[in-house]
């Protein structure tokens, strides 16, 4: 009987339970948390404006674990030995034939005064921080922004703050009072949102041109105080300030001689595998893998990735085969809370679709689907 580890509660971690289960009916799967729950974290986006809570983002996974037969070990990684084949928890090793690696990413928190600004995407309770910064406030300056990883292109996920930016130009304005706000969005980048597309990038300019919406764009990022964000290019002031740096590993990472990218990730080839170890693969934000600089990381590629990287363990681990890739590919709708712009991307194509109201439903039906599977 195969017994395979898994490492995170997230998008690729879940995934790559349900793909080993469907091939292995047999196989003994552990996976290691701190918590046996998923967090939705696309569905933030809503919690400033009451769409969504905390109870609505959070799923138990008891069921789900139950139902597929996974043993749950809460702890938190801490290294690996053996090459891989314990898994060293602040609670206790867990062995393994195989592994597979999904414990996300971290986000670079190097800017001077970076505690100044909510970093939303590192989960629910920064969403609720926004949504309570945002009914204390009477006007002022709202500045939104985003930076990558210099050393690793792929290495950012921007998309969750032009939903941010439109959603709360939507909120002030469904209340009456956008006029007493000045809203900023800045970047690094002098195309922000270039990832998604040209034409993405330029309906998204287009679209805060609309809104009154400032930019200032292509200077480097410098620091932060709490009224203020300072870049190369100058600064400006703000009375709340919301940034998503670049991401890279996490800090176990560190304690093992496991193959790193220029930006910190787990370098890995085209099947998921961890370069140069036996029977260990990477999926989602913790891997840096072969592809365009534009691959996303979102939940659709981290998906995506399990799926191969569980086939491709159980082939090397049954001898069968390990040749199983991953489709690169963008799909994403920027949502404003009452009409959404759809995106996707391809090696072959782009394709942008006007914001409409269709699109934002569809997006909240997608949650509903999705999350059907681990309740």
């Amino acid at each position: 009987m195969n017994k395979i580890t898994i490492i995170g509660a997230g998008f690729a971690a879940l995934s790559a339970v349900r793909q080993v289960r469907k091939q292995d009916k047999n196989a003994e799967i552990t996976l290691i948390a701190p918590l046996a729950e998923l967090h939705y974290l696309p569905g933030i986006i809503w919690i400033p404006n009451g769409l969504r809570t905390r109870e609505d983002l959070i799923v138990p996974l008891a069921n789900f674990f139950g139902r597929m037969n996974v043993k749950f070990h809460q702890g938190n990684v801490t290294g690996l030995r053996d090459g891989g084949r314990i898994v060293e928890t602040d609670n206790g090793e867990v062995g393994n034939d195989g592994l597979i690696i999904a414990s996300g990413g971290r986000f670079i928190k190097k800017l001077p005064g970076i505690e100044h600004a909510i970093t939303p995407c590192e989960g629910i309770s920064a969403a609720e921080k926004i949504r309570d910064r945002l009914k204390e406030m009477q006007s002022g300056t709202i500045a939104i922004g985003f930076a990558g990883n210099p050393n690793e292109p792929s290495a950012m996920r921007g998309g969750p703050m032009f939903e941010f930016l439109f959603g709360i130009d939507t909120l002030l304005r469904q209340q009456g009072r956008r006029d007493k706000f000045h809203l900023v969005f800045f970047s690094p980048a002098p195309q922000p949102g270039n990832r998604l597309g040209p034409k993405a990038m330029s309906g998204l300019l287009s679209e805060m041109g609309k809104r009154g919406i400032e930019t200032h764009l292509g200077h480097k990022m410098k620091s932060f105080t709490a009224e203020k964000v300072t870049t190369e290019g100058g600064e400006f002031n703000a009375d709340l300030i919301l940034f998503m740096p670049g991401m890279t590993g996490n800090l176990w990472f560190d304690n093992t001689t496991l193959p790193r990218s220029a930006g910190g990730l787990l370098k890995a080839d085209q099947h998921c595998k961890v370069d140069g170890w036996d029977k260990v693969y990477v999926a989602g934000d913790s891997g840096s893998f072969p592809g365009p600089d534009w691959m996303p990381k979102q939940a659709h590629m981290a998906d995506l990735q399990a799926a191969a990287a569980a086939k491709n363990l159980l082939g090397e681990l049954n001898g069968g085969a390990t040749d199983a890739t991953f489709k690169v590919e963008l799909v994403c709708i920027v949502d404003s809370v009452n009409k959404g712009m759809l995106v996707s991307r391809t090696e072959k194509r782009s394709v942008v679709l006007p914001a409409s109201r269709v699109f934002h439903w569809a997006k909240r039906g997608f949650e509903w689907w999705y999350l059907r599977q681990y309740r």
